[in-house]
């Protein structure tokens, strides 16, 4: 059972790109939010990203339904079938990556990062590849639930560079791992439980390559709604270069929030009637 909860997502195409290579999926009654970051030659990172998040969504989908799907790959025993399958998603959307990549000349190598977050039963399912990122604010405090495969993380973690170098770095966007670039594909996974007033950010590195921590939990923090809060992170990204595609998805975790939902609704109502 998807946990109740209020979403808003915007998608921009910066002011230096082409074309938005950026996809999402935000499907409250599944409790799935997906944020994609296509990579490649002409339209090639569009195509991979919208492939991945269409795969994605087809494989919950189908896993939600009462007949069962088969697994893509090993099940890890100690996590829970919606973090399992929420794997299998991405191992799916893995092979038609680069199933297509193969067939098409015009898409040979590309890719896509993935980050996606699965809502049940009060517990978040996390899946993970690449350098898009999901954040947690809880209690004031902004808390990264996914670590970066770049080239310039893992020179982080390995203590060869600092954060200040690596936002200098001419490889900032070299990522190590996505989706369809190889046969198979290695995805970080992880869930934990979620409490009423979580929010959670997932976001293409659009973002978080021009905007701060500390701008991005500022922005969080104002008494504003969601939409105002997204609207106002693709502006930062915009005003710090707009170098990227920058996607954002917030989704809050709100008990009754439904029925605030239609309160607000009712109230706007009688508010224009009378």
């Amino acid at each position: 059972m998807a946990i109740e909860a209020l979403h808003s997502v915007k998608s921009d195409i910066g002011l230096k790109r082409p074309r938005n290579e950026d996809c999402f999926i935000a499907d409250p009654a599944l409790g799935l939010y997906v944020v994609c970051d296509g990579m490649g030659g002409g339209n090639a990172g569009e195509v991979a990203s919208r492939l991945a998040a269409d795969a994605i969504l087809a494989y919950v989908k189908a896993a939600a339904a009462p007949s069962s799907v088969d697994a893509i790959g090993p099940v890890d025993h100690n996590l829970s079938p919606a973090t399992n399958q929420l794997a299998n998603a991405i191992r799916s959307a893995n092979a038609l990556v680069h199933r297509a990549s193969w067939n098409n000349p015009k898409y040979a190598g590309m890719g896509t990062t993935v980050v996606a977050a699965r809502l049940s039963d009060h517990y978040l399912s996390i899946a993970h590849v690449g350098d898009s990122r999901l954040y947690l604010i809880r209690d004031g405090l902004l808390q990264a639930l996914t670590t970066d495969h770049s080239w310039v993380a893992e020179q982080i973690a390995q203590g060869y560079m600092t954060e200040e170098e690596a936002e200098r770095s001419l490889r900032r966007n070299i990522v190590t791992r996505a989706v369809g670039v190889e046969s198979t594909v290695e995805i970080d996974l992880a869930e934990m439980p979620l409490l009423n007033g979580d929010l959670l950010l997932l976001c293409s590195d659009g973002l978080t390559r021009g905007v701060g921590s500390a701008d991005i939990l500022t922005t969080l923090d104002l008494d504003t709604d969601l939409d105002a809060k997204a609207d106002r992170l693709i502006s930062l990204a915009n005003q710090s270069g707009g170098d990227d595609n920058v996607t954002v998805l917030l989704v809050s975790i709100q008990r009754g929030a439904t029925a605030r939902l239609w309160q607000r609704i009712r109230q706007r109502w009688f508010l224009n009637a009378s």
